[in-house]
């Protein structure tokens, strides 16, 4: 849980970061000071019914009335059903100013003429759909007190007009207002297509497993950012004719969208019950095309656009509508269930909405008079917890290949380990007995000529001699362990007794060293193999714990069963520890830490506890001591074949 908060914090965060760095300009712009400018709250409108009229038209025309005044602040006034076109005006007031120019931020229409004293002096004529316009309008000083002319044309049924005040102003102060108000969003579409461009070039470089994922999050990112880039009206402002190629551009960015998602959510969750997501993601891709090939050939066809425009968006709205609730279903489906990644994108789809959802109220809340401009940080918040989610899939995957990479040098060592083991073990059936036999004789002669003689300088010597043939003995017999395959006359083994016997052998050896040992073994526990085997495996154990002895030295035996399956046994003792490097190499031949150790002995522990089905494992912290664990098959004594 701790973990998911952790992602939950950082989509938070990041949205916060962009938030505070990025707002919208109408609120970090401050308001041109009241001594450099001139607002203009008041205007006058008039709803043409000629489509075709001139501004010659509209001045011959002056006695014959039809202007209304409107204010800025009070209701919008209403279009009237079928008229397409509307005249705007107002008086240019006296001005002191070097470079003065007309700035108008919120004027709604397709098309736009204006004209000062009946000349024109700036003009749209666009071939698309798009009714917002940001003018900054140079103006000459002998215009003062001279009327200034607008006229607004639209294709449909938008509302035609001025929704904020007219600013008259210094060129160098209201051109920063007109730069900061549409520069912002080109900044943040251009940052994410590049990011998305990025990313796909990534894409290269990643395994096979993350490219449909990393694709889809690419392609997300990418029509995020050419709808931010596209619909910014300070870019398809400076665009003029050209700016048709961002509004089409902005309707095959949003066509993509749905369907990336969609890709991407069926990677990470899933086909979905009964295939939904599947299913959905196939129609939206359909769709998607249809989209961009009846968007395509409405370059070229305006009655296939406008055909289009009918059916196609609805048909496009209603994928959207349906699609998100799916995906809201499918959302809270997954996070009651628990799954991480869906609770993930819920609080990143959820910020998206709450914001998107509070801006639309607010929009029409103030009469459809808001700049509809946040939503683009919820889009962020969502964009970062969809990529939160595919860094904690890539990441997850890492570790299990780290996991996998442990284990495969696990398995290698102990490959290793086992034809080191198979090499001594031929090694041993074949010279072990014909090594013997020559010992056993030079002993038996030696202790023959010991008795013989009466120099006492030459028993020494032999005693000496002989004490090296018995160690080379215990040599070989470690040797024959290894030949042989498997333990003889195995019997079912009393855990609690063997344990107790070679306390009783080993306590003295403990005493002599200047430490004890303690036993603590549940009763009933009941291991399978050669009692005699067993007990030299756990002396070796023990007695290298007692040569690891510091002063008070202590070793703890603790012996229980782990489950219905496994017995576990604890040999503890808090001697001077064995480095890491060493825990790895014990058990190998001829790996040793004593002076006249070989290493043999513990090499035989190990393949006996193997033998009996077990296996032994050792822990050690330098200075605090060493723990050697050993797991053996539990028998159940009462079952018929316990034997």
């Amino acid at each position: 849980m701790k973990g998911l908060l952790k992602y939950i914090v950082l989509i938070a965060f990041m949205f916060t970061i962009f938030s505070s760095v990025l707002v919208h300009p109408s609120y970090a712009q401050a308001s041109p000071e009241e001594n450099d400018t001139i607002f203009i709250n008041e205007w006058e409108m008039k709803w043409e019914t000629n489509p075709d009229a001139t501004i010659e038209d509209i001045m011959s025309d002056e006695q014959a009335g039809g202007w209304f005044p409107v204010s800025y602040g009070e209701d919008l006034p209403v279009k009237p059903e079928g008229i397409h076109v509307a005249w705007l005006r107002f008086r240019i007031p006296d001005v002191n100013l070097i470079l003065p120019v007309l700035y108008l931020s919120k004027l709604t229409a397709k098309n736009v003429f204006i004209y000062v004293d009946q000349q024109q002096v700036y003009s749209t004529n666009r071939n698309y759909n798009y009714n917002k316009n940001e003018i900054l309008l140079p103006l000459q000083l002998d215009e003062e007190k001279e009327y200034i002319y607008f006229k607004l044309q639209t294709t449909s049924g938008e509302w035609l007009g001025l929704k904020e005040p007219a600013i008259i102003g210094e060129y160098k102060s209201l051109s920063k207002n007109y730069m900061n108000r549409g520069i912002l969003d080109v900044i943040l579409g251009a940052s994410l297509l590049f990011v998305a461009l990025t990313a796909f070039l990534c894409v290269i470089f990643l395994n096979k497993s993350y490219l449909v994922s990393w694709f889809s999050l690419s392609t997300i990112v990418l029509s995020v950012g050419l709808m931010i880039l596209s619909y910014s009206p300070f870019l398809l402002s400076a665009a003029g004719r050209n700016g048709a190629l961002f509004y089409y551009l902005f309707d095959i960015a949003s066509s993509l969208l749905m369907p990336a998602i969609y890709i991407f959510f069926e990677n990470i969750f899933g086909k979905g019950p009964y295939g939904i997501i599947t299913k959905i993601r196939k129609i939206q891709i359909i769709i998607a095309l249809l989209n961009i090939v009846f968007s395509v050939i409405g370059l070229f066809s305006e009655d296939i656009k406008n055909g289009y425009m009918l059916i196609g968006l609805i048909l496009f709205a209603l994928c959207v509508v349906i699609g998100n609730v799916i995906l809201v279903v499918l959302l809270i489906m997954y996070c009651t269930r628990n799954n991480k990644d869906a609770i993930i994108l819920t609080v990143g789809f959820g910020m998206f909405s709450a914001i998107g959802v509070t801006e639309i109220i607010w929009y029409f809340a103030r009469e459809r008079s808001h700049d509809v401009y946040f939503w683009k940080w919820g889009v962020l918040s969502f964009l970062a917890s969809l990529l939160v989610i595919l860094v904690r899939r890539i990441m997850e995957n890492y570790e299990q290949v780290v996991k996998y990479s442990k284990q495969l040098e696990v398995f290698n060592n102990e490959l290793q380990r086992s034809e080191k083991m198979e090499m001594i073990s031929q090694l041993a059936a074949s010279v072990a007995h014909e090594v013997r036999n020559p010992l056993q004789v030079t002993r038996g002669f030696l202790q023959l000529l010991g008795h013989r003689t009466s120099i006492e300088k030459d028993k020494g010597y032999m005693n000496l001699a002989i004490e090296e043939l018995d160690r080379a003995s215990e040599i070989i017999t470690d040797f024959l362990t290894f030949a042989k395959p498997q333990i003889e006359n195995t019997n079912i083994l009393n855990l609690a007794d063997e344990i107790n016997q070679i306390e009783g052998i080993l306590v003295p050896l403990a005493t002599m060293q200047g430490g004890i040992i303690k036993s603590e073994v549940m009763p009933d526990l009941y291991v399978k193999g050669n009692s005699s085997k067993f007990k030299q495996a756990l002396i070796n154990i023990i007695k290298n714990s007692i040569e690891a002895f510091k002063n008070d030295g202590l070793i703890e035996i603790y012996a229980s069963r782990i489950d219905s399956n496994e017995i576990i046994i604890r040999i503890r003792d808090n001697g001077e520890g064995i480095h890491e490097s060493d825990l790895k190499r014990l058990g190998e031949p001829y790996y040793s830490k004593k002076t006249k150790g070989t290493g043999l002995g513990l090499m035989v522990t190990f393949r006996i506890i193997e033998l009996m089905g077990g296996r032994l494992e050792y822990n050690s912290v330098i200075g605090e001591g060493t723990e050697a664990i050993i797991y053996l098959p539990y028998i159940d004594k009462t079952m018929p074949n316990a034997q």
